[in-house]
């Protein structure tokens, strides 16, 4: 019999799978990316891509997670012989990206407390880079070495690691589906506080002119519809066995096509409520500045832990207030994103080894706590930035791109997803589905792969050495694939587990 955890009720599963969708890259990747791309006329691209890709790629992963029961290294293996490795190179990319994801979470809970008084001072990026950081280049080391560990970096990593471990050992009901019940709503209100105040600035219109002004000149450009498909596919939490884990856990009869665009409008909503917000903002640091907006736009570190609070620090009122908020949303925003992270590798383990989930909390969570140390020292800034481009670029995207190929043209599974998401569901596929995910989706990820490969064949990353990306870009990058390989090559440790989806489907 099949003891498989479940989610309380629908909207707990449509929480967690929106709680993991909604990251920091919502607020510091969207409304640039959204801007740099024709602002308003960037939504069509994307609204496309959503409906051709994201959606598309979410009911395939509701679908298989819902289908065989299982995390992503046993839905993979009950689909088919030799598949299985699929699964734990997805967790493996979850593994890696949860190690430096929390030390990311930490430092907006170290910047949270540093709001209350404006910690950071008038020199936001001295503040961040020497004072806070302590970046071993700037103190006569060099790129590659650790450093020691950076005492303001470790202690609200420990804090983090605690919270997100803590929810996991209370399983999938009481921990991932409670917390994600009470972190999504304030989340939702918290930032929603911070978009109604950030509008009412001082030259907060002509942010969002700059944001939403549409440049219709670039509909035509193909590399803003790359970037359409890019922004949707990071943002989904997909190619990396979070959906398939997830949706293992909902009940037989749970209507997975409304289920995956509930999570996928829900998900751009945030990022549109993201643009806004950020906008306002940065049109307010412009008027202050006596600039044109475009010369404030940034994103990424630099626009969370840089610009805002250089934009906090000229607020005419509640700049603490602002800045807790802001920087509590980053936290809440990371720790749902990182605890469905750490919930792949969780629930792999106890698959594949028949092992309590405490114990694979312990296991797969006390490893990654650990490995994220080496992001914790003063040369950590470094080791983030190669393995977060590298895992993305040639993990997630990769992943994402062989997936679908192989589910669509080898094992030729899409016509069965179908039918079944069909058979759950109100809303019904058709052609559209299996066109988008056979042609449309390994046609723009297998462009952004030859795009990112010849980029990365002909300059160097960030400017870093070459020898440091070759170390910590592409080796962990080719690991991962080596990892779920070599894990998918050791047998189950209860074979039932294995063959429990075929027993039912010979006795249905």
């Amino acid at each position: 019999m099949d003891h498989r955890p479940q989610w309380g009720t629908r909207a707990g599963f449509i929480m967690a799978a929106v709680g993991s969708a909604i990251g920091l890259g919502n607020i510091w990747r969207f409304p640039a990316v959204a801007y740099e791309n024709g602002g308003g006329a960037f939504f069509i691209p994307y609204l496309f891509a959503l409906l051709t890709a994201g959606i598309p790629l979410l009911i395939m992963e509701f679908s298989i997670g819902h289908k065989y029961r299982g995390s992503a290294p046993l839905s993979f293996a009950r689909m088919g012989k030799g598949k299985e490795w699929l699964g734990w190179w997805q967790v493996a990319i979850s593994f890696v990206i949860s190690t430096y994801y929390a030390v990311i979470v930490a430092w907006a809970v170290s910047y949270a407390v540093f709001s209350v008084n404006l910690g950071w001072g008038k020199n936001t990026e001295n503040f961040l880079m020497k004072e806070y950081l302590d970046r071993i280049d700037l103190s006569g080391g060099v790129i590659g070495q650790f450093g020691g560990f950076v005492p303001g970096v470790l202690i609200p990593l420990a804090i983090v690691w605690i919270i997100s471990l803590g929810i996991l050992f209370a399983g999938v009901k009481k921990g991932i589906e409670t917390a994600n019940k009470i972190f999504i709503p304030l989340l939702g209100v918290l930032f929603l506080i911070i978009v109604i105040y950030s509008v009412t600035l001082d030259g907060a219109g002509k942010g969002l002119e700059a944001f939403f002004t549409p440049d219709w000149s670039q509909i035509t450009n193909g590399k803003v519809w790359v970037a359409a498909y890019g922004q949707i596919f990071f943002s989904l939490s997909i190619a990396f066995a979070i959906m398939i884990t997830y949706s293992s856990y909902l009940p037989k009869k749970s209507d997975i096509t409304n289920n995956a665009f509930i999570t996928g409008f829900g998900n751009s909503s945030f990022e549109l409520l993201a643009g806004i917000g950020i906008f306002s903002a940065l049109g307010f640091m412009a008027a202050q500045q006596g600039v044109p907006v475009k010369e404030v736009v940034s994103s990424g570190v630099g626009l969370a832990f840089v610009v805002f609070p250089q934009i906090i620090n000229e607020f005419p009122a509640f700049n603490a207030l602002f800045g807790f908020l802001f920087f509590g949303s980053l936290v809440l925003a990371g720790l749902t994103s990182l605890i469905s992270i750490s919930e792949t590798y969780v629930a792999a383990i106890q698959d594949k080894f028949n092992i309590s989930r405490r114990k694979a909390v312990l296991f797969g969570g006390g490893l990654a706590a650990l490995c994220s140390l080496v992001f914790a020292t003063k040369g950590g800034l470094f080791f983030l930035d190669a393995a977060d481009y590298f895992i993305n670029n040639f993990g997630v995207a990769l992943a994402g791109l062989i997936e679908v190929i192989v589910i669509a043209w080898f094992a030729r599974e899409l016509r069965t997803l179908q039918n079944y998401a069909n058979s759950v569901s109100d809303i019904q596929l058709g052609g559209w589905w299996r066109i988008s995910l056979s042609i449309v989706t390994p046609l723009v990820l297998g462009y952004m792969m030859f795009d990112n490969i010849k980029t990365n064949l002909t300059s160097a990353y960030g400017d870093m050495p070459v020898e440091f990306l070759l170390k910590w870009g592409w080796s962990v990058a080719l690991g991962v694939i080596v990892v779920g390989f070599l894990l998918s090559f050791s047998k189950w440790k209860n074979a039932s587990t294995y063959s429990l989806y075929q027993d039912k489907e010979v006795s249905s």
